[in-house]
């Protein structure tokens, strides 16, 4: 079986804005995201992007700046040893009703197919109320980080769909969840 992580991208990985990121200038990093993306990768994670841009139809960026930011950041991600397996966008707005635009699940299943994985050990992590209801109803474990769209855990509250867990960012994601989930019981025979 083939282990799987999901990620959005906005709040995750780079500054959620609160609007379009629409150029490289405009992609920032968070904190200690290369750390947890090695950390990732040496747990042998397939590590996928799954993200909303509907910046596109809405004509605010086009397709070649989407391109140009996806292949820097995968580029910078790698010059810090790490990988990222693929990247997936819907460029839907919400209006247009297609099946790949998050809380949907078909970019989930475009990026599963020819992969043999089990849900219930796949992790979606991302930074709002949509993102969770999409792993939701995919199946797999979800992990909200405060790091993006959502600020404070009480909001959780609101939330529709709970997540499993709560994480401050993508490290401690990493370090709290998924690390101590690779751990080998010790002291069992």
């Amino acid at each position: 079986m083939e282990k799987v992580i999901f990620l959005d991208r906005d709040g995750v990985i780079n500054r959620d804005k609160r609007d379009y990121v629409r150029s490289w200038d405009e992609f920032d990093f968070l904190p200690n995201v290369f750390v947890a993306l090695r950390k990732l990768t040496e747990l042998r994670y397939k590590i996928i992007i799954i993200s909303n841009q509907a910046g596109i139809s809405k004509g605010l960026y086009t397709q070649g700046s989407l391109s140009e930011m996806t292949e820097k950041m995968l580029e910078r991600i790698r010059r810090n040893s790490a990988s990222i397996h693929a990247v997936h966008y819907c460029q839907h707005r919400d209006e247009d009703n297609c099946s790949c635009r998050k809380p949907k699940t078909g970019l989930f299943k475009q990026a599963l197919l020819g992969k043999a994985i089990d849900l219930n050990e796949t992790f979606f992590v991302g930074d709002s109320q949509r993102d969770i209801e999409a792993g939701k109803n995919l199946g797999c474990k979800t992990i909200l980080v405060l790091s993006g769209h959502t600020k404070k855990e009480q909001e959780v509250l609101d939330f529709k769909f709970k997540p499993d867990f709560v994480a401050v960012d993508l490290l401690d994601a990493v370090e709290s969840v998924i690390e101590k989930k690779e751990e080998p019981n010790k002291g069992r025979r």
